[in-house]
Parts: structure tokens; sequence; C-alpha cells
């Protein structure tokens, strides 16, 4: 999974293909619980981009789309917001896995 590394590179992804951004921070317990399903989420899912953004780093940005809880799930197709899976609930991969399966396709 990539790293977002600044706001231009952020909209650049989202306004192209699709792409859904993991918001994250290295302290979020809920976050590390479900680093180690996703390599098989990325795997399962090709048709998508994946792209971590720290919290910490990018708070601007998660106040921007309101984001107040972590893990959360944005997912863009060219530009348009396709869904969000925006809560401070620890997710499974199986919550995961739905939240991509119900995106418009």
């Amino acid at each position: 999974m990539d790293t977002l590394q600044s706001i231009e590179q952020f909209k650049e992804l989202k306004n192209v293909g699709k792409t859904i951004f993991m918001f994250s921070a290295n302290w979020c317990g809920d976050c590390r619980f479900i680093d180690p399903v996703l390599p098989a989420i990325e795997e399962k899912y090709t048709n998508y981009r994946f792209v971590k953004i720290d919290r910490d780093e990018f708070i601007d940005l998660c106040v921007e789309l309101d984001v107040f809880g972590i893990p959360s799930f944005i997912a863009y197709e060219d530009g348009a917001e396709l869904g969000r899976f925006v809560s401070k609930d620890r997710k499974t991969q199986q919550e995961i896995e739905s939240f991509i399966d119900g995106l418009a396709k």
C-alpha cells in the first residue's frame, strides 16, 4: 500500500481511476489490528489503488473530509466519491470487503 506524501498527490490520485484511501495513525490500535489483512484485501481488489493517509500528518485533510475516527476508508473514482466507511470502530476484513463490494461498479 502506498503512503500519501502530499495534498497535491491526494488530489491527483482521487481524480484519476479508482482509489481507496485508508486513514490511519501509528498509535491507533484498531488500525494495527487490520494491518495483517490489508495485503489480502489489496490482492483481491486489484481494480483499486490503495493509499494510506496518516491522520496526524494530514489532519486538515481529515477535517475537510469529515474523517474523525480511524481506521476509515473513502473510495473515489475519477474525482467522484463512491463511498465511505468512516467511524472510530475496529473493522474486520469481512466488513472492509463488504464495504468495497458495495461500492458503485
